[in-house]
C-alpha cells in the first residue's frame, strides 16, 4: 500500500483527464520511452555536427545543427504531453538510459558518411517507434497525443529523406 506521502505526491501530479487509467498510464509510459529515444538521437546529432570533418563539413555541420534544434524542440512538447494527462517524464540522464532504444556511439572518429548514416538509421528506427505510440494512443482514444505524433512523424520523415539523401555519393 502507499504511504501517505507517495499518495499525497501522486495527488498532486495527477493532472484531471477523461481518458482512462490505464490508457493514460500507456501513453504515458510511451512518452517517457519516446523522450529517451529523442535526447539520445538529439546527442548523437550534436556529437556528429560537433565531429564532422571534410569536403562537405558546411553542410554536413549545418544540416545536423537543424535536425539537433528540431529534436531538441521536440523533447518539451513530449515531456509536457505526459504531463497533461497527470503523469511524469524522465528524471534523469539515468531514466534516459534505461530507457532508450536508440544506441550511443561513442566512437572518436566516424566518417561523414557514416554518420548520415547511422542517423538515417536511427531516425527510421524514430519512425517505427512514432507510428507504434500512435497505435497507442488509437487504443486509448488520446487523439491529442495522436495528433502530436502525427506531426513528429512528418518532421522524423524529412530528417530521414536529409540524411538519406545527402549520403547519397556524388
Amino acid at each position: 500500500m502507499p504511504s501517505t506521502k507517495e499518495s499525497s505526491v501522486k495527488a498532486a501530479l495527477a493532472t484531471p483527464t477523461d481518458l482512462g487509467a490505464k490508457g493514460v498510464a500507456d501513453v504515458a509510459e510511451g512518452l517517457r520511452n519516446l523522450l529517451a529515444d529523442v535526447f539520445a538521437i538529439y546527442v548523437k546529432t550534436k556529437n556528429f555536427h560537433w565531429h564532422m570533418s571534410g569536403p562537405h563539413f558546411r553542410d554536413y555541420h549545418l544540416l545536423l545543427d537543424e535536425q539537433a534544434g528540431q529534436l531538441f524542440a521536440m523533447t518539451d512538447d513530449v515531456a509536457e504531453r505526459g504531463r497533461k494527462l497527470g503523469e511524469t517524464s524522465v528524471r534523469s540522464i539515468g531514466d534516459i538510459a534505461r530507457r532508450q532504444r536508440i544506441k550511443d556511439n561513442d566512437e572518436s572518429f566516424v566518417s561523414p558518411l557514416a554518420m548520415l548514416e547511422e542517423l538515417t538509421k536511427d531516425n527510421r528506427q524514430l519512425t517505427k517507434e512514432l507510428r507504434e505510440l500512435h497505435d497507442v494512443c488509437d487504443e486509448a482514444g488520446d487523439v491529442a497525443t495522436a495528433s502530436l505524433i502525427e506531426n513528429w512523424i512528418d518532421e522524423t520523415e524529412r530528417r530521414v529523406w536529409f540524411l538519406f539523401e545527402s549520403a547519397q555519393v556524388d
